[in-house]
């Protein structure tokens, strides 16, 4: 039985434009590979716009459909990355304009907990849990200008290049704005739960093999009408 895609050592060694071309060249499901190697970040980005699981789900969805019937238009002037990213900030942006967003977050909504940052003992396993909520809410209260930055800078730990790319900002309005927001933070809980924050907006595998299998359908769907 041959390695899935996604699984493949091999496969997982290359690059974003070697798995593009093959998708292009009509192994759709090469695109697997691109879902499972973004996913988390698409999700903390987008989700740093609506402030809604459920909400951040479909929009990353949405992104990926919008990108694979776009793909032949990528041209490589930018990293695919980044290319990818920029869609799904927009398509977030484009949900919220719509007036589809939500000003809350409720971690209580999501069908999995958060991936556990690591293996103690179940009383350190419930204060993590709850410094990594705190720091969640905390983010996700920050005034938008600020968050998508900080989110990508620090939770998606993107580099101020990338994300000024991203936001379509400059590089040292990046490094205002994330000043910024770290003050912010501060002065609730961020010297305290700094540490934490790469943990932040954990991903779970059951999502991301949700979004991977709702992207396929979609696709199927697509390339039948």
């Amino acid at each position: 039985m041959a390695t899935k895609p996604a699984l493949d050592p091999i496969v997982q060694s290359w690059t974003d434009q070697e798995i593009v071309d093959r998708v292009l060249a009509g192994e759709r499901e090469m695109f697997e590979v691109i879902m499972r190697r973004y996913n988390s970040r698409l999700y903390r980005i987008v989700l740093s716009v609506l402030r809604n699981d459920a909400e951040a789900e479909d929009v990353v969805q949405d992104a990926y459909v919008r990108a694979y019937t776009h793909l032949h238009q990528f041209e490589g002037r930018a990293m695919f990355s980044t290319w990818l990213t920029r869609i799904a900030y927009h398509e977030a942006l484009a949900r919220a304009q719509r007036g589809n967003r939500y000003t809350s977050f409720d971690t209580s909504d999501t069908e999995q907990p958060m991936e556990p940052r690591s293996k103690s003992n179940p009383e350190q396993s419930v204060a993590d849990g709850e410094m990594r909520a705190l720091l969640e809410n905390a983010i996700l209260t920050l005034p938008d200008h600020y968050r998508s930055v900080l989110m990508m800078r620090d939770v998606q730990e993107m580099d101020t290049a990338e994300t000024a790319a991203c936001l379509g900002l400059s590089e040292e309005n990046v490094k205002v704005r994330l000043h910024r927001a770290r003050g912010i933070l501060r002065k609730q809980l961020y010297s305290r739960f700094g540490s934490t924050v790469t943990t932040a907006f954990g991903f779970d595998g059951a999502r991301c093999d949700r979004i991977v299998t709702r992207v396929f359908e979609r696709l199927s769907e697509r390339a039948s009408d």
